[in-house]
């Protein structure tokens, strides 16, 4: 009897203590995902120089904040951006920040992620998903403020080209569509899921100025220049080029060079790369607008780091924290520069 009520006794310690185990083994540690500081995520939708200023901002976030935060830069667009996104959620992370590269067939990826913990977007939005806020400047108004460096340098008007990454992308169809209102004298729309955007593959004519064609290039340099390189052969007198992403001025530029025309095609940029700074200060760039990508990862990570710790008052009113544009031109590159330079420095 005695040794019967041992063995009841053993088998009733073992199946408590393996509850136990597995009941630790699916806790969260207080601390963070893998415990101590807490373990966060800063997704990108491509591989640019233009994310290694916002991977700065990161890291002067992860310092004062006290999390971790791991960069990520998906070099196969949407495939590798979703398993990126899985990686992240079978480790546990605590806060996710995404740049979303295709928001409209990327819902139920960035809701599973959103049900599993804090998830925000930075650059671009996908404001129809369950994200808690977008970290970003306003497109539009960008692009509008893109269209303005156009007509000053060309105030008799003219033919222009556009040039981005993928259409997709809310930022690009927004910034466009700003480029495009701007140069054309339209009313300022409201931006938003809402927002109509004009099709792609026809002139739009306006009473100067008359945008002919946006081309895409999936990220490819040497497809970007390649388009550019199309665009001056195939329209003579096309007057301006505008690129949309960081990379996109750049190859405009060594295609304006290779064709004789650099100085006399207007380009206009946007970000911040040195080619582009550089050509402003030599007068072959007009000019570009800088997004301030620093403040996209330093303030993604200040917010993602107080939901973590569960502080719901780092969400921005109305769920959009914009960070403001900066007009560059060859009257303020230099001091631009300085600031670039401070900025890059304080994520090392």
């Amino acid at each position: 009897m005695k040794s019967k009520i041992s063995a009841r006794t053993f088998l009733l310690t073992l199946s408590i203590a393996v509850a136990a185990l597995f009941t630790a083994c699916d806790k969260k540690p207080e601390g963070g995902a893998s415990g101590g500081k807490k373990k966060l995520a800063y997704v990108t939708n491509g591989v640019d120089p233009f994310w290694n200023t916002a991977a700065a901002g990161v890291r002067a976030a992860e310092k004062k904040f006290g999390v971790e935060c791991e960069v990520l830069m998906p070099p196969k667009g949407v495939v590798d951006q979703k398993r990126m996104v899985e990686g992240l959620l079978a480790r546990g992370v605590d806060g996710i920040a995404i740049s979303s590269i295709d928001p409209k067939n990327q819902i139920d990826l960035i809701n599973e992620a959103a049900s599993r913990c804090p998830l925000i977007t930075h650059d671009s939005d996908a404001p129809e998903s369950k994200r808690l806020c977008f970290v970003g400047m306003d497109n539009y108004k960008a692009g509008r403020a893109a269209g303005k460096l156009v007509k000053s340098a060309l105030p008799q008007g003219g033919k222009v080209m556009i040039f981005v990454g993928r259409l997709e992308q809310l930022n690009s169809q927004q910034r466009r569509q700003g480029v495009i209102d701007e140069l054309l004298d339209r009313p300022a729309l409201t931006t938003g899921v809402t927002m109509k955007t004009d099709p792609n593959g026809f002139p739009l004519i306006g009473e100067k100025f008359t945008v002919l064609d946006t081309r895409t290039d999936n990220f490819d340099y040497a497809r970007a220049k390649a388009n550019a390189q199309d665009a001056m052969a195939s329209v003579p007198d096309l007057a301006c080029m505008v690129g949309l992403y960081a990379y996109n001025a750049p190859q405009c530029m060594e295609a304006a060079k290779e064709a004789g025309k650099i100085g006399t095609m207007k380009i206009v940029s946007f970000d911040e790369q040195e080619a582009v700074l550089q050509g402003i200060a030599d007068g072959t760039v007009v000019g570009t607008i800088s997004q301030q990508p620093y403040y996209y990862g330093f303030e993604s990570v200040r917010i993602l780091a107080g939901l973590a710790n569960g502080d719901k008052s780092v969400l921005p009113k109305d769920g959009f924290l914009e960070v403001p544009i900066v007009e560059v031109t060859k009257a303020n590159v230099e001091k631009f520069r300085v600031d670039l330079k401070k900025m890059q420095e304080a994520g090392k």
